[in-house]
């Protein structure tokens, strides 16, 4: 199992999709891949083939939020990149998306579990 905790939440999908914002979402992007990068502290041996992708957003606030605006795209590049997960296909891995509200804290949990089969 490998936990990476980032104590930040990445920006709802609806900031970028039908805008004209290609330039800031490229930005944010990669300050993600900085983020996972800097909070990654377990590596398997090999990347895994297959696996559960859990990921967990603690929300400060109780904001209504869509899950598919939080689907984990610039968490899931990060973990292909850096060599936790061959590839963010279906049949590579289980995604699963969960959320809970702690007053005054915001951080992005991703729990890795190696599987034997997705």
């Amino acid at each position: 199992m490998i936990k990476i905790t980032v104590p930040e939440i990445p920006p709802s999908n609806n900031r970028f999709i039908g805008r004209d914002k290609k330039w800031e979402y490229q930005k944010i992007k990669k300050q993600w891949d900085m983020l996972m990068r800097a909070n990654m502290h377990d590596f398997p041996k090999e990347a895994l083939s297959n696996a559960e992708v859990h990921i967990h957003y603690v929300f400060g606030d109780r904001k209504r939020r869509d899950p598919d605006n939080y689907a984990g795209k610039m968490i899931l590049d990060p973990l292909v990149k850096y060599g936790i997960i061959q590839d963010d296909c279906f049949g590579c891995i289980d995604l699963r998306i969960t959320a809970e509200y702690i007053k005054g804290r915001n951080e992005t949990q991703i729990i890795v579990t190696e599987t034997r089969n997705v």
